[in-house]
């Protein structure tokens, strides 16, 4: 079965929000939120001061080693935790099961985290982490294609992105004033991913799905789970291209942010950690001028592409601020304007994704794929950033290289077709 995304020459008539979709609009924001919540306050701050406060002679390569093994999981999971849901047969549906199961598991693992004292201890938790709410992410991404009409979704990728940005910033605020708090701090976010999963799959219950045909399915099939031909696909991998370029450029200077502010702005280790929520506030208030108008908007219009590559532009008109400017005003700037930026990316991204996935009957083996492309900078970034930091001059280093691979991004996005 493939899929029925519109072309670039349709111009679809859009559904009215029913009473069902309202609830699923309304409820996915904070479960959205909540996961992402977790990934902003652990890779934004808790994480780098754990470790520093482990072992703070080998802070960078630590912390490396820690969200590395970590993302390297995510890569693994969330694919396969799309396939699985596809083939999942219960009467709470494919998705309900393993969210449920994920955010229950992930808070587990999250008091884990909080417990470690070693940076292996930390690694191994941080795994579990990962592995457990990925089997939240894959599946709660794969809610839009299965439930929401194509010409609607900028409205519902809008609630994602905003989750996805609010939760991560406010995350790292939550987790600069938990800081050093760690086990209680991990506690707290555990029980908010628990609290919103829960609320939404008891608020929109999935049909069950004891009957219904399952997709053919051999050992072989988990191989082919990471691949989709690009050839045979060309809008897909472009669009997982676009993704990927755009999350790791941006990815390569927050995910050293409480690092950069001692050792490129100047500040001192308590000036530092009180300055990463200020820096992340602003960021959230730009993010909240663009994310909620931009899906929509895009809705309106009709158009996907050139609202992400205007948002590449932005993120990197605000990446070159620090780089004249390296100040904690010159910071605050950089993040005010590159929260514009993502805040556009993050609401429409999602949907033009959904417009281009190759079968409706691997809606969550395709978006773990391609979800990949979120989740591969966090592997990818911190060891990518502690290369530039050392070979190329310092942190400063680090906005170039991120403005290249954004604009990158945005290019690599105006390369699809199928979609306007």
């Amino acid at each position: 079965m493939t899929s029925t995304a519109p072309t670039a020459g349709d111009a679809p008539a859009r559904p009215p929000l029913t009473p069902a979709l309202r609830r699923v609009l309304v409820t996915l924001l904070p479960a959205n939120l909540s996961v992402f919540c977790v990934w902003g306050a652990t890779t934004g701050v808790m994480l780098q001061a754990q470790v520093e406060a482990i072992d703070p002679a080998s802070k960078e390569s630590g912390y490396a080693l820690v969200a590395g093994l970590g993302a390297a999981v995510a890569l693994v999971a969330q694919p396969v935790a799309g396939i699985v849901s596809d083939r999942t047969r219960s009467r709470f549906g494919r998705r309900a099961p393993w969210m449920v199961a994920g955010a229950l598991v992930g808070a587990l693992m999250l008091v884990g985290l909080g417990s470690a004292s070693t940076v292996l201890q930390l690694a191994l938790a941080w795994c579990g982490v990962q592995l457990a709410l990925n089997v939240v992410q894959g599946p709660l991404s794969a809610v839009l294609p299965d439930r929401v009409p194509a010409s609607r979704r900028g409205v519902f990728s809008s609630a994602m992105g905003l989750g996805v940005l609010v939760g991560m910033i406010g995350g790292q605020v939550v987790g600069a004033a938990l800081v050093p708090h760690f086990l209680r701090g991990y506690a707290v976010l555990g029980g908010l991913v628990v609290v919103a999963v829960v609320a939404f799959v008891l608020v929109n219950p999935e049909p069950s799905s004891v009957g219904a045909p399952r997709p053919p399915f051999r050992a072989a099939d988990l191989l082919r789970t990471f691949w989709v031909n690009p050839v045979a696909h060309p809008d897909f991998a472009w669009a997982f291209t676009g993704r990927f370029l755009l999350n790791t450029g941006m990815t390569l200077t927050t995910t050293y942010s409480y690092f950069l502010l001692q050792d490129y702005v100047g500040l001192d280790r308590g000036e530092a950690l009180a300055t990463v929520p200020v820096v992340a506030g602003v960021g959230a208030v730009g993010s909240i001028l663009t994310t909620p108008f931009a899906g929509p908007l895009s809705d309106r219009v009709g158009r996907r592409r050139p609202f992400v590559f205007a948002a590449a532009a932005v993120v990197a008109l605000g990446l070159a601020i620090p780089l004249a400017w390296p100040t904690v005003p010159g910071i605050v700037a950089y993040a005010f304007v590159a929260g514009l930026g993502s805040g556009m990316f993050q609401a429409v991204d999602t949907a033009l994704i959904t417009q281009v996935l190759p079968s409706a009957d691997d809606y969550g083996k395709d978006l773990g794929v391609v979800n990949v492309a979120a989740t591969a900078p966090q592997a990818i970034a911190p060891a990518l950033a502690g290369l530039v930091v050392l070979q190329l001059g310092g942190y400063g280093a680090l906005f170039p290289v991120a403005i290249a691979l954004v604009l990158l991004g945005g290019l690599s996005v105006w390369r699809i077709r199928s979609v306007p």
